[in-house]
């Protein structure tokens, strides 16, 4: 959140986060709290705080960059989607290596990673080598973020560790609020000169305390490690498959849509067919696979993937439309659309704190409550976006109501989701739900990003039209959801 995760986008990283938390509870409780588990359980925040400040930077900076580095809009989308696209693809294997190789080990080599990619993504010199800056960025999230809830089980006794997750919650919210004005901020600043430069090179002291923080602090692996082999063909292949299906759809509109194109999408469905067809072989051989096929004979679990991948798409599209509107649009300084789209942040952390107390009380209702909430506030929205001239006040209450009935369903979806999967297939189908968070987060961007950026002056309108459409479709879907979260 997750991550993840534009400045939505970034909310949603409680949904990643959700799922995983589910392991904790099956996991053997550790005996004894680490004498710096608290030093601990910070090192843990900076590396989750870098990957949500980096799920901002594009509603920021894009404006910026593109004055900068040049480009087309099209490399304003693959600056947003290629982050997302990479971490898709690497929370598939993400999690494993840390139980094959001690999860403070690989949490340590991802930060170091991740800082190395945010450094390359400061000095980037063209479009293309922040593009493949960030690509790397989002691999290495993919290797850091697993690790953290594993991680803090291994330093909370059972006896303290809601208090842990009661720190980590506020933290991430409020870092989620003010990640963005904190990147406008910097970016106005224009501190050395570096002006968006800065957006990246911030996470160069957050994860430098998060590695020696983490080498302090952190428990080493005490148990065997498990030396199952990692499935890098069953990746690769999803690898090809989403890029096959991403890639046209964000450089559709620049190239005018030639029928190779289209060929390309087409062909992405022999092979994630392939991918599934492998997934039941190496079930059927005794070998763990990536993804395990029997959660999707089950209706509910079935339509949860059709609604993370709708819902976070919608999501994500929709917020860089609105940042880019404020933006190239209107004109807003990147602190003023910072500020501006906070109302939306601050809605969200106070819709999670409700759905996170009314879930177990609610159930799926939480969702329909929330969906409704958004539909009116984007309904809100529209004549707002019609008005020439908007000001930021008219759009304050709005994206604070869409923000409020996103935020609630952040916290309760994985696990309502889940509520009919059977415990051996837990850690796969949660861990599916993370990498179909963020491929849809690439959908959103891609399919609703080339919309807006095909008719500027009312791309906004008329995305804003298409992810009401899709709201009410994952409204729909949630009834097809079990009526109860995961106990």
């Amino acid at each position: 959140m997750s991550t993840d995760v534009l400045e939505p986008t970034v909310t949603a990283t409680p949904a990643v986060n959700a799922a995983p938390a589910q392991r904790i509870a099956e996991a053997p409780p550790a005996r004894a709290g680490h004498p710096r588990r608290w030093l601990g359980l910070f090192a843990i925040l900076a590396a989750t705080i870098m990957n949500l400040l980096d799920t901002t930077v594009v509603n920021v900076g894009a404006p910026a960059i593109q004055a900068s580095l040049g480009g087309s809009y099209t490399s304003l989308q693959w600056i947003a989607a290629s982050y997302t696209l990479a971490l898709a693809v690497g929370l598939l294997t993400g999690g494993r290596l840390g139980d094959m190789f001690g999860r403070r080990r690989v949490l340590l080599v991802g930060v170091v990673g991740f800082v190395a990619a945010s450094l390359a993504c400061a000095v980037a010199w063209s479009p293309e080598s922040l593009i493949a800056a960030r690509v790397v960025q989002g691999l290495f999230a993919a290797v850091m973020i697993p690790q953290s809830f594993g991680l803090l089980r291994d330093l909370f006794p059972p006896h303290e560790i809601g208090k842990a997750f009661g720190a980590f919650g506020p933290i991430i919210g409020f870092s989620t609020i003010l990640g963005p004005v904190v990147a406008g901020a910097l970016i106005d600043a224009d501190l050395f000169g570096t002006g968006w430069r800065m957006v990246f090179a911030i996470n160069l002291p957050l994860g430098i305390f998060a590695l020696l923080a983490g080498r302090a602090a952190l428990p080493k692996a005490t148990t065997p490690r498990n030396r199952t082999r990692l499935d890098v063909t069953g990746a690769v292949t999803a690898a090809i498959g989403m890029v096959l299906l991403v890639y046209p759809l964000v450089q559709g509109r620049e190239q005018g849509w030639p029928l190779w194109m289209f060929a390309m999408i087409a062909a992405s469905v022999p092979v994630f067919a392939a991918f599934a067809l492998r997934q039941h072989r190496r079930a059927g051989s005794g070998r763990h696979p990536l993804v395990e096929l029997s959660v999707f004979t089950r209706r509910s679990y079935t339509s949860g993937v059709l609604f993370v991948i709708v819902f976070f798409g919608a999501i994500a599209g929709f917020s860089l439309a609105v940042g880019m509107f404020l933006q190239l649009v209107l004109g807003y300084s990147p602190m003023r659309a910072s500020l501006t789209m906070s109302a939306w942040a601050v809605g969200a952390f106070v819709g999670s704190g409700f759905g996170s107390t009314m879930r177990n009380r609610l159930g799926r209702r939480i969702l329909h409550i929330g969906l409704a909430l958004m539909l009116v506030g984007m309904a809100a929205l529209y004549p707002v976006f019609q008005i020439a001239g908007v000001g930021t006040a008219e759009l304050l209450a709005p994206l604070l109501v869409y923000g409020i009935g996103m935020g609630m369903i952040f916290v309760p979806l994985f696990d309502i989701i889940m509520g009919e999967v059977r415990d051996h297939e837990v850690g796969s189908a949660s861990g599916m739900l993370e990498s179909l968070q963020q491929l849809g987060a690439a959908l959103g961007v891609a399919v609703l990003g080339t919309v807006f950026f095909s008719h500027l002056d009312v791309g906004v309108e008329r995305v804003t039209l298409i992810t009401l459409g899709l709201t009410a479709v994952t409204f729909a879907l949630g009834f097809l959801l079990p009526r109860k979260a995961r106990a």
